[in-house]
């Protein structure tokens, strides 16, 4: 998401970042969020999207690494991640393809729920902090755990090895450099209650803010 535009939408709608590293619980925040009534725009959904096949996403991905094309025509993201997680030039390298194509679409559903009549939205990434796309942002919080903790969570939810899981987590800006950029820091080591008790917390401040304007 490098390269980001001076404005994100030409409607008035407070957009917020919503981040945290692999495992640390950004979802179970962003679920919350939601069922609070609050959009929240999932660029992981996004960022799956532009690569769909016959997009130019897909092509470009396709040339640089032919060998992450599954049986059914589509990317395998599993196979594709497990290559530019382990080397920097190529992660570099897909955020360039990715990135512009993500970020316009991003733009396009916030400008969507702002003439849908929403004063705020989130933006669900995990790498906001990473391509300073939170810079041109209302504000930013940031789900974060111990590293044993997302260790944990990636293991379970994707069944890998430890090892895999922790390349994965590396792989992301340390989560102390998203908390030192965040506007409001959500602990996620406790039980969902206490998540739940701290996302309203913060989701009180921020609608405090929205209503001042």
């Amino acid at each position: 998401m490098r390269g980001v535009p001076a404005r994100i939408t030409t409607v008035t709608i407070k957009l917020i970042g919503l981040s945290g590293g692999i495992g640390s619980g950004k979802s179970t925040v962003a679920d919350l969020l939601r069922q609070r009534g609050i959009p929240v725009i999932d660029a992981d959904a996004i960022a799956r999207q532009v690569v769909e096949p016959g997009l130019p996403a897909y092509r470009d991905i396709v040339l640089a690494w032919p060998s992450v094309v599954a049986v059914d025509g589509t990317i395998d993201r599993k196979t594709l991640a497990a290559i530019v997680f382990s080397d920097p030039a190529s992660q570099a390298h897909l955020e360039a393809i990715t990135h512009p194509r993500i970020r316009d679409e991003i733009a396009v559903q916030a400008e969507a729920l702002g003439r849908a009549g929403h004063a705020l939205a989130f933006l669900e990434a995990a790498l906001i902090v990473e391509s300073g796309y939170y810079k041109q942002l209302d504000g930013l919080v940031v789900v974060a755990a111990s590293e044993a903790k997302q260790i944990e969570r990636v293991m379970a939810r994707d069944r890998s090895t430890r090892e895999a899981a922790l390349a994965r987590i590396r792989a992301q800006g340390p989560l102390e450099e998203k908390v030192r950029a965040a506007t409001y820091v959500i602990d996620n080591n406790g039980d969902l209650a206490s998540t739940q008790a701290q996302a309203d917390a913060v989701l009180a401040k921020i609608l405090g803010g929205v209503a001042a304007r």
